[in-house]
């Protein structure tokens, strides 16, 4: 009977401060998770990139629900300087055991403020390349051109040499000709082709002229400007466009040849 006393006497004076705890745990998840969509309507509002948006609503969610804790322990008796002490130096310890995670969280906090890219842009770094598709605060997400997606840790991209090709990429191809080609006449096909391909860009103007002389054949080179998700098609729908353009008007692409030399002896 004393423990069946014990438990009555213990649930009788701690059970409504423990009831009144549990209230407030509900209330501020409730309140956390409203004020998290306030806080989301209200920045769709601003002109924010979406990774600040949500790093903003996971703080205010965070808060509300830390501040909510505090009361509640407060409540049943608990004192919350000790524990405020205790788990800064749980969160050192903790700190120490999880430094590739929080080094990964101050990076990516570094990229969604210095924005050195941005979702929809391109970018080619660390032997990788692709659209930037998720900016979180852990990793970016690549989508390669084969529709693969490559996941780098944000600190290994902070420091390092990042090449931003934007939202636009230059295509460059070398179209070799026979060297009887009328030059002019083949600049002013490939101009036409670039003029007419609803692809290509106008601004920054495309750009065409010889670049390389050889023995038996000379190089045009032809550099228009795309938009990065129309990159791959427009460099296979120029090849094709050129070439039958050149076949139409008799212009000849270089063959192979061999030169062979009898010894009599």
């Amino acid at each position: 009977m004393n423990v069946v006393d014990t438990l009555t006497q213990y649930a009788v004076q701690y059970g409504l401060q423990a009831a009144v705890a549990l209230g407030m745990i509900l209330a501020g998840s409730i309140a956390s998770r409203w004020l998290g969509n306030f806080a989301q309507q209200a920045l769709e509002k601003q002109t924010l990139d979406p990774p600040v948006r949500l790093l903003l609503v996971r703080i205010v969610k965070i808060v509300v629900m830390l501040f909510t804790a505090m009361i509640a322990l407060q409540t049943v008796g608990v004192p919350i300087a000790p524990l405020i002490a205790g788990m800064g130096v749980a969160g050192v310890g903790i700190g120490l055991a999880l430094q590739g995670v929080l080094s990964n969280v101050m990076a990516g906090l570094s990229i969604i403020f210095s924005k050195p890219y941005k979702v929809g842009e391109h970018i080619s770094l660390l032997g990788v390349h692709g659209d930037v598709v998720v900016i979180d605060i852990f990793t970016t997400t690549l989508m390669h051109a084969d529709r693969s997606r490559v996941i780098i840790p944000n600190r290994k991209i902070v420091g390092e040499i990042l090449h931003n090709f934007g939202t636009i990429r230059q295509v460059n191809l070398t179209i070799p000709v026979s060297q009887r080609t009328n030059i002019d006449e083949a600049l002013a096909q490939v101009k036409d082709i670039l003029q007419q391909h609803p692809k290509v860009l106008k601004e920054p103007a495309p750009g065409a002229g010889v670049s390389s002389l050889g023995e038996s054949s000379i190089g045009i080179a032809v550099a228009p400007w795309t938009a990065v998700g129309d990159y791959g098609a427009v460099q296979g729908e120029l090849n094709k466009l050129i070439l039958e353009r050149f076949r139409a008007r008799g212009i000849e692409l270089p063959s192979p040849h061999h030169t062979v030399h009898l010894v009599n002896s």
